[in-house]
């Protein structure tokens, strides 16, 4: 029989020494207790049978009785060797495999090569739910590692916007062929002021990711949540020609949150519904009571719409529906990520919902009340 050659430090090596070792202890401890014990036994029987036997008769009884128990063990134990060495061969080749395949797997995910998947070894639930964690830990870094180099990509793209707008009028400034009048100090002005409010937006993200997010709780009424957030907005929906409106109801009870910040949310909220109606549409803010006690605020929009693949996306940072539109209207792709960081740090949820492009599309967040 061909013997597994398992790396010395291996779980099949060590499971191999020690099914083996127990074998010789089992048949090392057998033999002596059957080398001492069996003799004895054999004898009290002669005396408890009454007729002692004639010394020579008894000596050649317990010879003859010693050798067929001696052969019987070393029989015995040869098969039942065999037959336990063929069961750990085939145990151990299937667990060396099974690990090998396990480490091997890991060593790819910490190499940087996410997309690596193990199949299910069929040694027991624990072995199959460390190959299922570990696909899915893979998963997950897969996962992160897109959403890291888009977000590299966009950020590159973001900064370098800005910064090449500011160069080129300066160097055109510096060369005369602008004049640095007061139209273009406030595009200047304006490049600047975008470049600090992502600065901003990714700083705020990041706390509150973090959980490090201060919020100064107190208790705010629902309709002043919603008069405050259209009084803020009402000029640029104003300037796109966008109806803004309000439908709250009576007699929501108060809720504890932090005013400036669910005012930021209801900021991005309202930016983004704007952003992507047209002129002559409308958009509409509602204040409900929700399910076990929750305060549910609604902006409805009948803009672009957003298709279904990208609902499970939307609150993702420097996510885009449509990049070249967000960025042409000066979205940074952060303000749907900040708003759930923070309604998520006042324990509350965030959710979108769209029928489709062409159909609109609502924003809902979930606060306790």
């Amino acid at each position: 029989m061909r013997m597994p050659q398992p790396h010395a430090s291996g779980l099949a090596a060590r499971l191999w020494g020690a099914l083996v070792g127990v074998e010789l202890i089992t048949a090392t401890s057998t033999w002596l207790i059957a080398a001492v014990v069996g003799p004895r036994l054999f004898r009290s029987h002669f005396v408890l049978a009454g007729q002692p036997l004639p010394p020579s008769i008894a000596a050649h009884a317990e010879q003859a009785f010693r050798s067929a128990n001696l052969l019987a063990l070393v029989l015995g134990f040869f098969v039942a060797f065999v037959v336990s060495l063929t069961v750990i061969v085939v145990v151990t080749r299937r667990i060396g495999r099974s690990t090998a395949a396990l480490s091997a797997a890991a060593t790819r995910v910490a190499s940087g090569r996410y997309d690596t998947w193990v199949d299910p070894p069929r040694l027991g639930s624990e072995f199959d739910t460390l190959a299922e964690a570990l696909n899915r830990m893979a998963g997950q870094l897969q996962t992160v590692e897109a959403t890291r180099r888009r977000l590299l990509a966009d950020l590159a793209h973001e900064v370098r916007t800005p910064i090449s707008v500011i160069d080129g009028y300066l160097e055109a400034i510096q060369d005369g062929v602008v004049a640095p009048d007061q139209a273009n100090l406030e595009l200047l002005r304006n490049q600047t002021a975008r470049l600090a409010r992502l600065s901003e937006d990714i700083g705020a993200i990041s706390k509150a990711e973090e959980g490090q997010l201060d919020l100064h709780l107190e208790p705010v009424a629902p309709a002043d949540i919603v008069a405050e957030a259209i009084a803020a907005a009402s000029k640029s929906f104003t300037d796109h020609g966008v109806e803004l409106s309000a439908d709250v109801a009576r007699g929501l009870p108060t809720v504890r949150v932090d005013r400036q910040r669910i005012a930021q949310v209801l900021a991005n909220l309202l930016a983004n519904a704007v952003r992507h109606s047209e002129q002559g549409g409308s958009v509409t803010v509602t204040a409900r009571r929700g399910e076990r006690h929750t305060l549910e605020i609604a902006v409805i929009d009948g803009g672009d719409g957003i298709a279904e693949e990208h609902l499970a996306h939307i609150f993702d940072r420097f996510y885009r529906v449509d990049s070249a539109r967000d960025r042409g209207h000066g979205g940074t792709g952060i303000g749907l990520a900040i708003s759930k960081a923070i309604v998520e740090a006042h324990g509350g949820l965030i959710a979108a919902h769209s029928s489709g492009e062409g159909h609109g599309a609502v924003f809902t967040v979930v606060l306790p009340s």
